[in-house]
């Protein structure tokens, strides 16, 4: 059997919007607008997406490169705050192996004419995969994304 450890790391990243806060977190509320910014690297295949965005609903996502092992995300809402929270928590598996479990905060705050997002990840990492730092690198590529989408909705 393989080492079990236990690795924690926690990171915290800031967006600026030119949106109200009501359009960002509409972004993130709605499975075809999430649907739309949330996903993987170029070239990779989505196979599976649920969204049920509730207090107590489950997001899943699964996809990744063609012929590798699925990357899984597999949530569920903890609290909504329409247009100023959402806090989830969520595993990431990679085939069958869970790699590591997060607790996400989402934060709209109003910023001007726009928004200040602020998402706070605390993330345990599991069984030797000590990789924040990639997961970190991966969250600012959506926030990227989101960001991108917001400007090319206006």
């Amino acid at each position: 059997m393989s080492q079990r450890n236990a690795a924690h790391s926690t990171f915290v990243i800031k967006r600026s919007l030119g949106a109200a806060p009501a359009r960002v977190f509409a972004a993130w509320s709605s499975k075809d607008k999430k649907g739309r910014w949330f996903v993987g690297p170029d070239g990779w295949e989505r196979s599976d997406y649920r969204f049920d965005f509730r207090v107590g609903g489950r997001e899943h996502l699964s996809g990744g490169p063609p012929g590798a092992p699925p990357h899984v995300f597999d949530a569920i809402y903890h609290d909504i705050v329409p247009d100023s929270r959402i806090v989830y928590s969520y595993d990431m598996h990679i085939g069958e192996q869970r790699v590591s479990v997060s607790l996400a905060t989402i934060e709209f705050k109003p910023a001007g004419d726009g928004t200040q997002l602020v998402l706070t990840e605390q993330g345990v990492f599991l069984d030797g995969y000590d990789d924040a730092g990639s997961r970190e690198r991966g969250t600012n590529g959506l926030m990227d994304q989101l960001v991108t989408y917001i400007q090319s909705n206006a």
